[in-house]
């Protein structure tokens, strides 16, 4: 009886680990990577453009016309520091201003996304008017989103940021130019850390296909692809996950078009 027990407990074991196993290799347990915020640090902060964040628009990130991409005036210009060659588009931060007279009571943060590069001005000292010079941290903001911190008659403020968690609402966004050789994507709205380290694309008739790295937010794939349906594959730049946006374009795409995905970052 003792040895029939047994074997009866062996046997559940074994079938508990086999099911186990069954859905871990369907990707039922797959817990998505959640981007959490950074601790605090200490920068600088100033601001460019008037009111309308007129002058904000465009960017060294490709994303175009912000209102139209989504983010607003809610923007800010990295020092080359925190730009990374282009691999700081899209990350959100939390600042708030600190240590000023000019700062608004009880210092309130407003949360942006990077959409340019604050370059270097060698021509000035990085403690006075270089203030995008390595090594230094800074945010050149949208002026709205600086009046959310301080007065804007301060010039510069200290601040204090954080990376935070991008909150988007829909899938990821793929704005396409280039030519029948050439397919040059723009990336936007993507959530979670917001950035992107690798992608890849899909033709309908073709396997995947890496993308590289041509500036800002944008990748690049040298392939005939007109006439296929495209899907793509990103990773992210800060938790390293990897998602899959499935059919995103249709087989009758065309350039200057943009198309939205279902799939994001959490």
């Amino acid at each position: 009886m003792t040895s029939l027990l047994h074997s009866w407990r062996l046997f559940i074991f074994f079938l508990v680990v086999a099911v186990a196993g069954e859905v871990v290799s369907a990707g039922y347990v797959a817990t998505p990577v959640v981007f959490r915020p950074t601790p605090w640090k200490l920068a600088y902060a100033t601001f460019y453009g008037d009111e309308t964040a007129s002058e904000t628009m465009g960017g060294a990130c490709g994303y175009g016309n912000l209102f139209n991409s989504g983010y607003g005036t809610d923007t800010a210009a990295l020092s080359s520091v925190l730009f990374n060659n282009g691999y700081g588009c899209g990350q959100c931060f939390q600042i708030r201003c600190v240590n000023s007279q000019w700062c608004y009571k009880g210092s309130p943060f407003t949360t942006i996304t990077a959409t340019n590069l604050c370059p270097p001005n060698w021509s000035q000292d990085s403690n006075h008017g270089g203030w995008c010079n390595p090594p230094r941290t800074h945010f050149d903001m949208a002026k709205p989103a600086f009046m959310k911190i301080a007065q804007w008659k301060a010039g510069i403020v200290p601040v204090m940021f954080r990376r935070v968690p991008c909150i988007r609402k829909g899938g990821i966004r793929f704005t396409f130019q280039g030519n029948g050789y050439w397919l040059l994507v723009y990336v936007m709205n993507v959530g979670g850390g917001g950035d992107i380290a690798n992608m890849w694309v899909k033709g309908s008739k073709t396997g995947w296909i890496s993308m590289s790295h041509n500036w800002g937010a944008s990748y690049q794939a040298f392939a005939t692809l007109g006439g296929q349906s495209l899907s793509f594959k990103i990773t992210s730049y800060t938790s390293h996950e990897t998602i899959i946006a499935y059919n995103v374009a249709p087989a009758n795409w065309y350039i200057g078009m943009t198309y939205a995905s279902n799939a994001n970052f959490h």
